[in-house]
């Protein structure tokens, strides 16, 4: 009975019906409990569904039952990574390959997660990671020196640092050393040459052919003929020897696999679809390397994908993806995920529906309810995205709510959809002002005037940033914390010709006329004054 609810399960697997595999994989399990096969499977199932907390789980009740088996930590390390775990995943790698050293999945899924930690960790402090000590134990130069208390709290200062502060630090033999180990350079090691690279991350070569039983011989023989034939595009010649071969060798999925690229060549792509799912049964039944069935299952995916199908698609490289990861299918996965968003996000517009969102947040604005107002007009931008007053009303509420970064972006979005709705430029400057950004309100004000230069607000407006501007009185520790807190201030403020004429304008009040004939200087004092560090008040 479990053997049979297993095959059901693999069926659904297969048909991308991921909730009905796991209740057929469940009650198996219920039958079967010390079966590792069928934890597998709900752990793929489980992944494919991106739950992958269940898969994890699944994938070390696979380990504890079968300890040998390095599928099981292939299975636990995908779903770390998948749930940004990069070190533990790393870490699974690692085990799995303690169990079976030459296991190329293991050793390609490893490389992956090493090379997205160091992308993670370009430029970051390398004694600041989670397994430090688990790194420098293992290596024997960094063995013995653990046991001196004096290194471990090295370690602990190091890890503390920034990297511009090692200085002196890094003349230190032993903190050389522990740098090779976490770095990977092996001592007074020449480095070697990368393995050779396969096409398409393709399983090592099959053995020679007079190795091989003749049945093997004679289907690999009619296999490279139909390579030639389909390099030609002589397709129909190509189908012809692939069937060939799968009559010599009926058990190896590749020539069925072949069969399925000759017809997405042709266009047919049910055909190829149908080969693909046939192949992968027969992939499994003669447990095939995992990355075969992986290229199966991205071929698929190829074929929706021509077909703009790009939802499908997403679902067998997602297949694909738990079996083998590749870049090639990762970026491909990526690409229909990103159309099938933007799709959806085309076909909710509806600005009917936008117009009638907009009406209630406003009637809710009235009333004071800003928190309700905003959830209305978001789902109206949501429904109309290039309605720019949409963008003014929402800036309103989060002005309203004091959320006055949000309330700028917004008030940014709509001048960029309509450069000429002048509530925008208002709503912006308003929103400058209470940041107390005077400059950019008083910018803001005035090209509220370009565009109406009989506005009252407007003019009001600048008078008042003006006064508020001569006035502010911020304390030293506001006015730092600014500065700190502002780029483009301190960029200002480390430039030596800027530090003279601030002093030259704190000695000689009647320089400032001169320096502010300077376009560059005077949009930098601006800068300056806008965060509070000089003042024009004399």
């Amino acid at each position: 009975m479990a053997s049979e609810l297993k095959e059901q399960g693999n069926k659904a697997l297969n048909a991308g019906n991921f909730d009905q595999a796991i209740s057929c994989y469940t009650q198996a399990v219920a039958l079967d409990p010390s079966s590792h096969i069928l934890f597998s499977n709900r752990s793929a199932a489980y992944a494919n569904k991106k739950d992958y907390k269940n898969a994890l789980k699944d994938a070390c009740q696979i380990i504890k039952i079968k300890p040998d088996w390095w599928k099981g930590y292939s299975r636990k390390a995908v779903a770390l990574e998948f749930m940004g775990r990069l070190e533990d995943a790393r870490v699974a790698y690692r085990d799995g390959l303690g169990q079976e050293p030459n296991n190329q999945q293991l050793k390609e899924g490893l490389k992956n997660v090493e090379t997205r930690l160091a992308e993670t960790r370009k430029g970051s402090n390398p004694f600041d990671t989670p397994d430090l000590y688990v790194k420098l134990e293992a290596d024997p130069r960094t063995r013995e020196l653990l046991s001196d208390p004096n290194y471990r709290d090295l370690l602990e200062q190091l890890r503390k640092m920034k990297l511009a502060d090692f200085g002196t630090r890094l003349q230190d033999p032993r903190v050389k050393t522990t740098l090779m180990v976490l770095l990977g350079i092996k001592a007074e090691d020449k480095p070697s040459p990368p393995p050779p690279k396969h096409k398409d991350s393709q399983p090592p070569p099959p053995p020679p052919k007079e190795d091989l039983p003749e049945n093997k011989r004679k289907a690999l023989m009619e296999k490279e003929l139909g390579n030639a034939a389909y390099k030609k595009k002589d397709f129909d010649t190509a189908l012809q020897h692939y069937e060939v071969a799968i009559n010599h060798d009926p058990t190896d999925m590749k020539y069925i696999s072949n069969q399925a690229a000759v017809h997405f060549e042709k266009g047919d792509m049910e055909k190829c679809r149908e080969l693909c799912e046939k192949a992968i049964d027969v992939g499994r039944e003669n447990r095939e390397d995992f990355r075969e069935i992986a290229k199966a299952l991205a071929r698929i995916g190829n074929s929706y994908f021509k077909q703009e199908r790009y939802a499908e698609a997403t679902q067998y490289y997602n297949k694909s993806l738990t079996e083998h990861r590749t870049p090639a299918v990762l970026k491909k996965c990526q690409q229909a995920e990103k159309i099938v968003k933007e799709q959806e996000k085309q076909a909710y517009i509806n600005p009917d529906l936008a117009l009638e969102e907009k009406n209630k947040g406003n009637e809710v604005f009235l009333k004071g309810n800003y928190p309700l107002a905003l959830k209305h007009y978001s789902e109206a931008i949501k429904r109309n995205p290039s309605d720019a007053k949409l963008f003014s009303n929402r800036a309103a509420c989060y002005t309203k709510l004091c959320e006055f970064p949000l309330a700028l972006k917004d008030c940014e979005d709509c001048i960029t959809l309509d450069p000429a709705f002048i509530k925008g430029y208002m709503r912006k400057a308003g929103v400058l002002e209470a940041m107390k950004e005077y400059s950019k309100a008083m910018e803001a004000y005035h090209k509220t005037l370009e565009l109406d230069s009989s506005s009252k607000e407007a003019k009001e407006g600048i008078d008042r940033c003006a006064m508020s501007q001569a006035a502010r009185n911020d304390t030293p520790e506001e006015v730092q914390r600014r500065a700190e807190s502002n780029p483009e201030v301190q960029q200002i403020m480390s430039d030596p010709a800027m530090r003279m004429i601030l002093d030259q304008m704190q000695k000689d009040p009647k320089a400032i006329r001169d320096h502010l004939n300077n376009p560059d200087i005077a949009q930098k004092i601006k800068k300056l004054m806008d965060v509070g560090i000089i003042s024009m008040r004399r």
